[in-house]
Parts: structure tokens; sequence; C-alpha cells
């Protein structure tokens, strides 16, 4: 079954996710990790959030449209990319909602499901 209160949320963060790729403007000397920080928290962890509360929430499991799957997965991994560009790193990432939510789930840090996903910064690198 499909559920329009999830499609309607995941264009409002499919268009959060469009309009910060839009104007992401590189750090002229990265890391920027405060902005990166805050790519996952108001970006990649809702994301994500959303995807595990659909899956895990009261009733059955949500079953996404394809369209609304895609564009929730473009979102994550667009919040992925600046993430990782906040670094000084180009990514195009291409990592599956079901990948970040089940990191995030064991991790219960947003920070660690990207670090572990991405790989950056690399180990021993950033802040804690």
């Amino acid at each position: 079954m499909t559920d329009s209160s999830y499609a309607d949320r995941i264009d409002v963060l499919a268009a959060h996710a469009a309009r910060a790729r839009e104007a992401f403007e590189p750090p002229p000397d990265p890391p920027d990790e405060r902005r990166a920080v805050g790519y996952l928290r108001e970006g990649l962890g809702p994301t994500v959030a959303l995807y595990v509360e659909a899956r895990t929430g009261d009733g059955p499991p949500v079953a996404f449209h394809p369209d609304e799957f895609a564009a929730l997965e473009r979102a994550m991994n667009d919040w992925l990319d600046l993430y990782a560009a906040c670094y000084g790193t180009t990514l195009d990432a291409d990592f599956t909602v079901r990948e970040a939510a089940t990191l995030l789930v064991e991790t219960h840090d947003v920070r660690d499901t990207a670090r572990v996903l991405t790989r950056v910064p690399p180990r021993g690198e950033g802040n804690r």
C-alpha cells in the first residue's frame, strides 16, 4: 500500500535536498565540519528516519511507489554528496536508503552512518 502522507513528506525532503544542492558553494578551505554536520542533521537524518518510520512504525510496512522511493533515495544521496563535498571530496553517492537505515539503527548516530557509507572523512580525521 502507498501512503500519501509519506509521498507529501518525501516531496518536501526531496525539494529541500534539491535546493541545498543548487545553493551549495564548496568551502574555500575544507573541511567545513560544521556545515557537513548540518547537512546530516537537517537532511540525511530526517530522510533516513522517514524510511525507518515507514518500515517499522505502527501498522504494516509502507510500500512506496517507485517514484516516491527513487525521490527518497535521490534526496538521501544528495545529502551524502553535500556532506562529502564539505570535506573537499566529490562523491556522486549511490547508496540505498535501506543501507543507510540499517546503519542508523545499528549506530544510532547519523554522523557515523555517513562516515561508514562515504568513508569521509578518512579514519583518524575529523572531530568527534
